[in-house]
């Protein structure tokens, strides 16, 4: 059988970073930042007030309180070239330009808010309640490097420095297709020996998790011909394809009898328990990666955690590497096959401690909604004792 290790490594060595694309802002949200960012301005460009007050000058309310005279407003978005002279004000709103003259800013609640004289009570020192131009960025200043993700903050930053495109790395596009003629769509009537289809909405939640954009395909029978005109009408709009189903060992494994004869696609063991069975390749003209995952719920899923995900994560410009582990201390006593990594699924708790769920079969989807973490036993390791420190990846 075939390490999980070195299946991860050869998915990896298989699958490259996306392209960069120029898109919108608004489509830019979950993406990677292909190219540097700078300001072509100070921000914010203009000194400005910070709050709803008076610009005054220091010097003329330091004995406050004082009586001034108001020569004007100041709103957001003013440009008039108003000039504040000794004795004088100008009401001014947060945001506003400061008047050519004004050093200071009074705030509205240290007066009587008169509109012809203001009376201020309070001195306010030089500077006091004024946004310097340039304190925040400095014109040339760089304030996002490529390979940034694009969160709000960073959708923010880009609008403020005046960008409306932005060249980025794209969600990677994933298609998912369930194969079994076993499977029924949810909220239509079970024939006998049908179950609802469950797999691609756990498997496109998860891509759309991890920065993805997934899109459902539907049910495919156990007919290698008909997945086949299914996955080539897909290959148009997939970076990704990701099976479920079909890849065992059995008589109708659709999966494995289409893709196998292709040459691009191989199929092995993995020693892993779940998710034994696994293929991995490229398809199409465009060498699209494809994911033959297993058929089992739970199975498929530990697959996408072990091997899509990183793979997705190359595909957006990140750093990949194995799945990232924490270390805590097992509640009770667990076994496993020898030769085979283990992923048991289990609850991680804020002590440090992890508890195995009782229901570990890879058919078993509601233990899986019951845990937060998989619990990691090594392949030459078949008994853990209660109390061992062990190796946990949190879901």
């Amino acid at each position: 059988m075939k390490s999980v290790d070195d299946h991860l490594a050869d998915i990896l060595l298989t699958v490259r970073p996306l392209a960069p694309l120029e898109v919108d802002l608004e489509q830019a949200l979950g993406t990677m930042l292909a190219e540097e960012v700078t300001s072509p301005v100070p921000l914010p460009p203009f000194d400005n007030s910070a709050m709803d007050g008076y610009a005054v000058r220091a010097e003329d309310v330091a004995q406050a309180p004082v009586t001034l005279s108001v020569i004007g407003d100041i709103a957001a978005g003013d440009g008039r070239p108003l000039v504040v002279g000794p004795g004088t004000a100008t009401r001014i709103m947060t945001g506003a330009p400061m008047p050519a003259g004004a050093d200071a800013v009074v705030p509205v609640e240290w007066t009587d808010g008169g509109t012809a004289q203001v009376t201020i009570e309070r001195p306010a020192p030089w500077g006091y309640s004024i946004r310097r131009a340039g304190e925040d960025v400095h014109a040339g200043d760089v304030v996002l490097t490529a390979g940034t993700p694009i969160g709000p903050a960073q959708l923010g930053i880009l609008a403020g420095v005046g960008r409306r495109r932005v060249l980025v790395r794209p969600r990677p596009r994933v298609v998912v297709i369930s194969t079994g003629a076993e499977l029924a769509e949810p909220g239509t009537p079970l024939a006998p020996g049908q179950i609802w289809e469950s797999n691609s909405y756990t498997l496109i939640a998860a891509v759309r998790e991890a920065g993805g954009e997934g899109y459902r395909a539907g049910i495919v029978a156990d007919d290698a011909g008909q997945f086949l005109d299914q996955l080539d009408a897909q290959l148009l709009r997939a970076d990704v394809v990701i099976t479920s189903g079909g890849v065992s060992m059995g008589a109708y494994e659709p999966v494995k009898e289409a893709l196998g004869p292709l040459g691009t696609v191989r199929f092995n063991r993995v020693a892993m328990q779940p998710g034994m069975p696994q293929g991995f390749g490229v398809v199409g003209e465009d060498q699209i990666p494809i994911f033959a995952l297993p058929g089992n719920p739970v199975s498929s899923f530990v697959s996408f955690m072990l091997f899509v995900r990183p793979a997705l994560q190359k595909m957006r410009g990140l750093p990949v590497g194995p799945t990232p582990v924490v270390r805590a201390v097992t509640t009770s006593s667990l076994r496993s096959p020898e030769g085979r990594r283990s992923y048991l699924r289990a609850v991680l708790a804020a002590d440090g401690s992890v508890a195995p769920v009782q229901r570990q079969g890879s058919h078993q989807l509601a233990a899986l909604a019951m845990a937060n973490a998989l619990l990691v036993v090594p392949e030459n390791v078949t008994e853990v004792p209660v109390g061992a420190t062990v190796e946990v990846i949190p879901l």
